[in-house]
């Protein structure tokens, strides 16, 4: 019987990892030319071919023409590019004298992706064999055909059918070894994880404690798998039954709260200083691959189903409503594991509790731990920590629908009838008072007529009732039936559609719709939401926010919605608490109402009064939407890669082009351009060298910095595990019998003891908020408790120790910055110093050369006229501003000398006594052009000037280009300066 079970519990896990290989990854592809390439990776949906493109070229393998699998880097391709240190991460596939060399992100992908493929490759009638089992677990609903169709002794195969599962063959091999003990693990950990096993004393074995951070081997396996999205805007699976679902959820706390992945509470003291809210559609981070059919959301948890029947929850945890059976916080969808193999088809969140309903038609309820109000209907306000079935008058009775309100539940049966249960407050449960029920209790006032479906609000409820069509007998209506919409509870704000604020305490028929066939129904805090089968949405209740739609509805009677949605017809219609989104025909999204969260999807916090369509769902195909009270999640159609991803880039969806270059991100393996994969990391898992930072994009960027500042984080705390001792030995003795008890509790919530236990002791434990706090302490020896204490006083002498070191350390550190500081400061003072003399220095330099412009100005007016000539000709050589600087230096000095020297004047002569050079020639400089200098004479009579001598400057002019330059312009100058020939 374990053989069976391990058989059962690995095929599962094999049909999880076959899940991956459809959703593909991308991969490191060797080649036999040229180095490794990054390519898209997928398993088609027939199961038979591995298909990946190489540029824009589509390629295929056909399955059945592989040989063999081998794990690590044993082939001849391998050797031309090894990476030994991924040797864990590479497997080969062998077909007809060739092979496929593939490296993984991580051993973890590496290890999903070899199992799929060897189960795949081993057994040619595996696909057959599960269509078979899925066929079967369609037609039977009975709970009898229901364990039957969960044990594996009815798998058609025999023993030697398996030889070439992998959890019996690969063990030989190094990967294929690990998981080969995960799976057998697996199967000891959870074979008997089945309602009412406490009646198996053997239960309590060590092998299922958790109770010190220890998860199972199946979870495991699930946290080893990856959830990338592809990013393709290129079509859908071609089956819609076999099409794979992705979640993308936006608002309250999905950046970086815990429903978004992040470490961070809403309103938490952490969360001041970041950014939680998402106002934009992200894709759900999970460590499992999902196939999700059915999502639901409640305050800041949420729930979902998968195509397999299995059930998720993450979020932040209260009062048990996670169904986990501990009180964590939850970053990642979580299997629930006491509902595995259930075949889990709906699911409902409130704000402290969480509903599934099962293929079979059975209700299960859990949490309610925060307030105990007995929401959960088993007769008691008695909490729930995992899934307990709801039994008493619901015991034979298979539920089709259900909703959850904040503080209220109600079910519809298959038969029409509503059940409610929960806070009776403003008459919200519909049986005529306000007492609050604890059961399920059927509403009397609709009794007789059929109940399709329901919605909760905060304190009022709607249901669409069916009722006959009176014109169906005349022949003019084809329907014999339509739903008509019936509202009780609060009726504060209009949200009933009454026309008044009235309370309802029995469900009453809304008059104004009555000439609409509704088919469903959505409720908020103070707004209801319907859907006809025409494809029209009404709404009543607040304006607050604009939730209604429409900027002239007053709420107290039903509105159409128009606008943008007007010409759609919409399908699915889902209410937060106060806003509404919408799927149509076309697959889009559209929303309206309160935006502070950004709960819309727009990309901003601005409230909406319209629809207005959500841009970056453009390119996905919606199946369903959800809402939780602040944020909202939509079920997309899981698109294949295509070849048309590789002329876009994955981030900002432009196209590459000759200036746009194509960058793969060394992480996740899709295609950007620069701008955005412009940063590097260390930690990039397919970088060829780990010692060198690679490329990333910025969504991997921001992952892994994430990742390693929670490690630093973890490392920390680890560091600090000893600070909490209290000094009182009744209370260390305490803090180490917790442990144990968490031990023994987890071992028992595993196999459901906890049910037996708190149905026997409901009195006891139904004020406990937590499943620790009602349980008995373990006696203990009193050697056991010195040697405890023993054992905690030198690990807290340990830790002072450590301590003092840190102090002496951090003292001596101080120390020497103080004194690197008062060396700074010193050499400051003296740079201080140093810049106010130079600036004495320049002010007094300044002063002089001002007192010598003055003493040269005043020379200059003394001079003679022919003096004055002199250097009104050197003066007009040089008003050009910069000619006197680009003149030669000994060139100009020269010149200037000659002339003084030709007018009789000395160097040593003081310029105003002499009268010697006015019967000389005068000459002075001309610039004609920039490094072109004339000197020039005047002729006897003022008949013009005499031409002296040409000068080029050698900064301008080579010799030739002189030359040239006279010989063009000379002409002109001798022209323009009024030179005259002198022969």
């Amino acid at each position: 019987m374990a053989d069976s079970q391990k058989v059962g519990l690995a095929q599962r896990d094999i049909e999880q990892a076959i899940i991956a290989l459809k959703k593909g990854a991308h991969l490191l592809k060797y080649g036999r030319r040229g180095k490794p390439k990054f390519c898209p990776f997928r398993l088609s949906s027939d199961e038979s071919l591995l298909v990946w493109y190489s540029g824009r070229d589509e390629k295929q393998l056909k399955l059945s023409l592989v040989s063999k699998i081998i794990p690590g880097q044993r082939t001849a391709i391998f050797q031309q590019h090894p990476q030994p240190e991924k040797e864990y991460q590479s497997f080969s596939l062998l077909y007809n004298d060739r092979s496929l060399d593939l490296i993984c992100k991580d051993k973890d992908e590496a290890e999903v992706w070899f199992v799929g493929l060897k189960a795949l490759i081993t057994r040619g009638n595996y696909r057959k064999w599960r269509a078979e089992s899925r066929c079967e677990s369609v037609s039977s609903e009975s709970p009898h055909n229901r364990l039957r169709r969960n044990s594996p002794s009815i798998i058609p195969c025999d023993s030697g059918d398996l030889d070439g599962v992998p959890y019996e063959n690969i063990g030989q091999n190094r990967l294929g070894k690990a998981f080969s003990e995960l799976l057998s693990y697996t199967a000891v950990s959870k074979c008997t994880n089945q309602p009412k096993s406490i009646s198996n004393p053997s239960l309590s074995s060590p092998l299922v404690d958790n109770s010190n951070g220890r998860i199972s081997a199946s979870e495991g396996f699930r946290v080893s798998l990856s959830s990338a999205v592809s990013s393709s805007s290129q079509g859908s699976c071609p089956e819609d039954f076999d099409a794979l679902g992705d979640v993308y959820i936006w608002g309250e706390g999905i950046r970086d709260g815990l429903l978004g992945g992040g470490p961070n509470k809403v309103g938490s003291q952490c969360s001041l200083n970041s950014k939680l809210d998402a106002l934009l559609p992200k894709a759900l981070e999970s460590t499992v691959v999902l196939d999700v059919h059915g999502i639901a959301c409640g305050g800041r948890h949420a729930v979902l189903v998968t195509r397999q029947g299995e059930i998720f929850s993450w979020g932040e945890e209260s009062g048990g409503r996670l169904g986990h059976g501990v009180e964590a916080d939850v970053s990642h969808p979580k299997i629930i594991d006491t509902l595995s193999g259930m075949n889990v088809e709906l699911v409902a969140c409130g704000e402290y509790h969480t509903c599934a309903v099962t293929l079979s038609g059975d209700l299960y309820t859990w949490g309610d731990g925060t307030h105990n109000y007995g929401l959960l209907g088993h007769g008691s306000e008695v909490s729930h920590w995992i899934p307990q079935k709801v039994s008493g008058p619901m015991e034979e009775i298979r539920i089709s629908y259900i909703s959850c309100g904040a503080w209220h539940t109600a079910v519809v049966t298959s038969s029409g009838q509503l059940f409610t249960f929960g806070e009776g407050s403003f008459g919200a449960l519909g049986h005529g008072d306000h007492t609050t029920s604890n059961i399920p209790r059927e509403v009397e006032s609709l009794r007789g007529l059929r109940t399709i479906r329901v919605a909760c609000g905060v304190w009022h409820t709607a249901a669409v009732v069916e009722a006959i069509n009176e014109l169906s007998d005349s022949g003019t209506s084809a329907n014999p039936s339509f739903g008509k919409l019936y509202t009780w509870g609060d009726g504060d704000k209009g949200r009933l559609g009454h026309g008044d604020n009235e309370p309802r305490l029995v469900p009453e028929c809304v008059a104004a719709l009555i000439g609409e066939n509704i088919c469903q129904v959505g409720c908020g805090h103070d707004l209801t939401v319907t859907l006809t089968t025409a494809g029209r949405v009404y709404t009543m209740g607040s304006t607050a926010y604009g939730q209604l739609g429409s900027a002239t509805a007053d709420g107290n009677l039903p509105t159409s919605v128009e606008g943008e949605i007007a010409n759609s017809f919409v399908e699915e219609v889902a209410c937060g608490s106060c806003h509404v989104a919408v799927l149509t025909s076309k697959a889009e999204i559209y929303t309206w109402g309160k935006g502070s969260n950004g709960q819309l999807g727009h990309g901003d916090n601005n409230h909406r009064n319209t629809p207005t369509i959500v841009d970056a769902l453009k390119d996905k195909q919606v199946k369903n939407v959800a809402c939780g009270s602040n944020f909202t999640a939509v079920i997309c159609v899981h698109k294949w890669v295509s070849s048309a991803d590789h002329s876009v880039c994955s981030g900002c969806h432009n196209p590459f082009g000759f200036r746009r270059k194509r960058h793969n991100c060394y992480n996740c393996g899709l295609v950007f351009c620069k701008s955005c994969s412009s940063k590097k990391s260390l930690k990039a898992s397919l970088a060829p060298n780990l010692n060198k930072p690679y490329r990333v994009c910025d969504d991997c960027f921001n992952k892994l910095k994430k990742a390693m500042e929670s490690i630093s984080v973890s490392q920390n705390s680890r560091a600090r595990i000893g600070n909490v001792h209290n000094k009182s030995n009744g209370v260390m003795d305490r803090e180490t019998w917790v442990p144990k008890l968490q031990a023994t509790l987890s071992r028992l919530t595993s196999f459901g003891a906890v049910n037996n236990a708190e149905s026997m002791h409901s009195r006891l434990f139904s004020r406990a908020t937590s499943p620790v706090l009602g349980m008995p302490s373990p006696i203990r020896s009193s050697e056991d408790i010195l040697e405890d204490s023993k054992r905690a006083n030198d690990s807290l002498a340990q830790e002072i120790i450590s301590l003092r070191a840190q102090v002496q350390e951090l003292t001596c550190k101080s120390k020497n910055l103080e004194a690197e500081l008062e060396k700074t400061s010193k050499k400051l003072m003296e740079v201080t110093a140093i810049a106010t003399d130079e600036a004495d220095k320049c002010k007094s330099a300044k002063e002089v050369i001002k007192s010598l412009a003055t003493q040269l100005k005043e020379m200059a007016d003394k001079m003679p006229e022919a003096h004055s000539d002199i250097l009104n000709s050197c003066t007009v050589s040089g008003q050009n501003g910069s000619n006197l600087n680009q003149l030669p230096t000994e060139s100009l000095s020269m010149s200037i000398n000659s002339r003084l020297e030709s007018n009789g004047i000395s160097k040593s002569q003081n310029l105003p006594t002499g009268n010697k050079g006015q019967n000389e020639k005068g000459e002075w400089v001309v610039q004609d052009e920039p490094g072109v200098y004339i000197t020039l004479s005047a002729l006897p009579g003022g008949g013009g000037n005499e031409l002296k001598r040409v000068r080029f400057s050698r900064r301008h002019f080579t010799e030739a280009q002189a030359e040239k330059w006279w010989a063009e312009f000379g002409a002109k100058v001798c022209e323009r300066h009024k030179v005259k020939s002198t022969d």
